[in-house]
């Protein structure tokens, strides 16, 4: 069973598995249509395309008319029946990937994690792994049928808006923001209009987590790099803009041996949405 990595040759064993499922979570923040169309023109054979914004993300708005963020958590059955209409089942194991060093494959990680699953792993390297070893992409799309996959034990832990709110006193809690530094400083208004952090907040860009080829750095370096910002992860807790690339964090501390921090799906883009929740600038 994979439960964080995979390799590219380790996946091109299991191809023609029936109880293996491929899952394509290829998305552009500002290109929503990228996704979809890289899919059609070509993917690892019998992969089928997960949508971060259909799939793998909930309402924006909540029952309460508060905005949740760019990319909330789905509704955990609304979940399941993407992921039985994916072909899962209880013994399915899971492989995600992407072209993007795994920040959108590592939600769709996480959220079969949330749902219980643990079979779930994120292509080491992505899409560029894959096709450096010499294997192909297809155009014709798997059909499969419905999977039966039922809801367990999570596997994860999660915060929410009021809890962060409430760490702010505390400081119980270090939040740690998974955006490049100028999101993080509150350079970059072309995505994050109001730009800045959570105050207390320590910045640990995604793509750190990463070796220059695309694949995870080694276990024990990420273990070493991720230790100085928090003194246990189960007093850390993860976000990014809304709640996508905060759970690439999460994978590495996963394979780093550091299991525990909690995820704030609602990230920034919730977090900034009111201006009664303080924002902090620069450094």
């Amino acid at each position: 069973m994979y439960t964080t990595l995979i390799d590219a040759v380790s996946l091109s064993q299991h191809l023609a598995d029936d109880k293996w499922v491929i899952l394509d979570c290829r998305h552009d923040l500002m290109n929503p249509a990228y996704g979809r169309d890289a899919f059609a023109a070509g993917h690892i054979q019998n992969a089928q395309f997960a949508s971060i914004d259909d799939d793998l993300s909930g309402a924006r708005q909540g029952g309460d008319g508060e905005f949740r963020g760019r990319h909330p958590l789905p509704d955990r059955a609304a979940l399941l029946e993407t992921l039985r209409r994916f072909g899962i089942n209880d013994d399915t194991q899971v492989v995600a990937y992407d072209a993007h060093g795994g920040m959108y494959a590592a939600r769709l990680w996480w959220l079969l994690r949330w749902i219980g699953h643990e079979a779930v792993a994120v292509l080491d390297g992505g899409l560029a792994a894959w096709e450096a070893a010499g294997l192909p992409l297809v155009a014709p799309v798997a059909q499969r049928a419905a999977g039966t996959i039922t809801e367990r034990k999570t596997l994860t832990q999660m915060v929410n808006v009021a809890d962060v709110v409430a760490n702010l006193a505390t400081q119980a809690r270090t939040v740690v923001d998974a955006r490049a530094s100028d999101r993080f400083r509150g350079e970059n208004e072309t995505i994050d209009p109001v730009g800045g952090h959570i105050p207390g907040a320590k910045n640990r860009f995604f793509k750190d987590n990463l070796q220059a080829d695309g694949r995870f750095k080694p276990a024990g370096q990420l273990k070493q790099e991720f230790t100085p910002l928090f003194d246990s992860p189960e007093k850390a807790i993860m976000q990014c803009g809304s709640g996508v690339t905060a759970c690439h964090n999460l994978l590495a501390l996963e394979i780093a041996g550091l299991p525990g921090a909690a995820l704030y799906p609602g990230s920034w883009s919730e977090w900034c949405a009111s201006p009664t929740r303080p924002v902090a600038t620069g450094n």
